[in-house]
């Protein structure tokens, strides 16, 4: 990127608007949408306008805030906003392989998270939050435990996350009625304390499902999300075993039980529902229940394909997700954008199912959407200024015959490595392809340190 002083200081505090004048811009305010070239202005990290270059007028007057043009070459896109994450579990990258979820979780997975301490989820979220940024992933949607270490962590990174600290009971931990009610006061404590933290951090609840946190905690646990206004952040209909055993034990759908108990009451973000009838739908659209889909660790794990066509034609807000790097096995949304698309044309039959722009969407304003943040995910007046440069000096962009051509390429052909430069809350954390915020030499090696403990305590 170059910068171009093109206007002084002007009266009183000085205010800086930096212009971003690219190749292209798309602002996936409305999907397909394309400038060439365009321009993005913003001021203390929120963007004031998006337009073509002939949208800008000359330089500002003696009152008027200083000036300062970053030339972008190639295209300007939002940041993309990952809704289902955990993040930290870079530390269990490319454990328990092969294995089915149910005994993934108990078998591998849990006996591990048992034995984590807040360094080691610092860690884990530091080596991801670079991974992220250098994805053009600008936004997680996280739920995990030590919240406090992973929140540390995201603000030393400079990204952004909704921190949805989880709600479990892991082996060998206090276990009974009374921890699940410390459990939730600790939340609303850190929600005190973290809520709104560098202008960067959200905070919410993460039960982790319906079948391993009670019923009368899930209640509980929506009550105080709501009276917080607090996403509630749940796994749900990621298997069909779990949805049997469910129904067996309540006597109903997973949806249905969980809407009539009061929990879909606030603000839900429901991860995976893979496993969802017509009624379930119904389900999510009377209570506005958002879906994060995550399609790549869904299909890793043979948990099944979501009804994501049907999902979208229901009005249900629906933004993706990678699922943690244990699972995935990355964090790279590019991936679960192209593979949304492909298996939603597999599951329909149907080669148009999912245009390129709609499945760009997913990770930019829908996702953003789906977490309640409509300033998130796409670039317009009063968004945030989390944005993006991707070259196009690429043979995954050749040939550009049209603006709708440069979308399905963005989708179909370009990838993460095409990233460049990256900005969160008008900040720069990626140059050139390397994260500015993270040491990764020295987050590589405490996690790689960390992780052969964790196995070694587990066995």
């Amino acid at each position: 990127m170059s910068d171009e002083v093109v206007a002084e200081q002007g009266a009183g505090r000085t205010v800086e608007l930096v212009r971003y004048v690219a190749d292209v811009a798309v602002p996936c305010d409305v999907p397909g949408r394309v400038l060439r070239p365009g321009v993005v202005e913003v001021v203390d990290g929120i963007v004031r306008h998006v337009g073509s270059e002939a949208s800008v007028g000359g330089p500002p007057g003696p009152a008027a805030p200083t000036v300062r043009t970053v030339r972008v070459p190639g295209a300007l896109l939002p940041g993309l906003v990952n809704v289902h994450c955990h993040s930290p579990m870079t530390l269990f990258r490319g454990s328990g392989e092969n294995l089915p979820l149910h005994q993934w979780l108990n078998h591998v997975l849990w006996p591990r998270e048992a034995q984590l301490d807040p360094a080691d989820v610092f860690w884990g979220m530091t080596l991801a939050a670079s991974e992220l940024l250098c994805f053009g992933v600008t936004t997680t949607c996280e739920a995990y435990f030590f919240e406090d270490a992973l929140a540390d962590a995201v603000v030393a990174a400079g990204s952004r996350a909704v921190v949805t600290p989880g709600v479990l009971q892991l082996p060998g931990h206090p276990s009974g009625e009374e921890w699940w009610d410390r459990r939730t006061a600790e939340i609303v404590d850190f929600h005190h304390r973290r809520h709104g933290d560098a202008g960067r951090i959200e905070v919410g609840f993460a039960p982790h499902a319906a079948y391993t946190v009670p019923l009368p905690v899930l209640v509980d646990i929506a009550s105080e999300a709501r009276r917080l206004d607090a996403l509630f952040h749940i796994h749900l209909a990621e298997t069909e075993e779990e949805c049997a055993r469910f129904s067996a034990e309540h006597g109903g759908s997973t949806p249905a039980v969980l809407a009539n108990a009061g929990v879909f009451d606030g603000r839900v973000l429901a991860a995976h529902s893979i496993w969802l009838s017509d009624d379930d739908l119904d389900v999510y659209r009377s209570y506005d229940v958002a879906v994060a889909h995550c399609p790549q660790s869904n299909a890793k794990l043979a948990s099944g394909v979501a009804r994501l066509v049907d999902l979208l034609a229901a009005g249900i807000r629906v933004g993706l997700g990678t699922d943690g790097p244990a699972s995935n096995n990355d964090l790279d949304l590019w991936e679960d954008m192209r593979l949304a698309a492909m298996l939603a044309r597999i599951r329909e039959r149907d080669a148009a199912a999912l245009p390129a722009a709609t499945a760009l969407d997913l990770a930019t304003r829908a996702a953003g959407l789906s977490i309640g943040r409509p300033d998130l995910g796409v670039l317009a007046p009063g968004s945030q200024a989390d944005m993006i440069a991707v070259r196009l000096d690429d043979p995954a962009f050749v040939p550009i015959l049209d603006d709708a051509q440069l979308i399905e390429h963005l989708v179909w052909s370009a990838s993460s490595r095409l990233v460049t430069d990256v900005w969160v809350n008008g900040m720069p954390v990626v140059e050139a392809g390397r994260c500015l915020t993270v040491d990764d030499e020295r987050a590589r090696h405490e996690v790689q340190v960390r992780a052969e403990r964790l196995m070694r305590a587990a066995e």
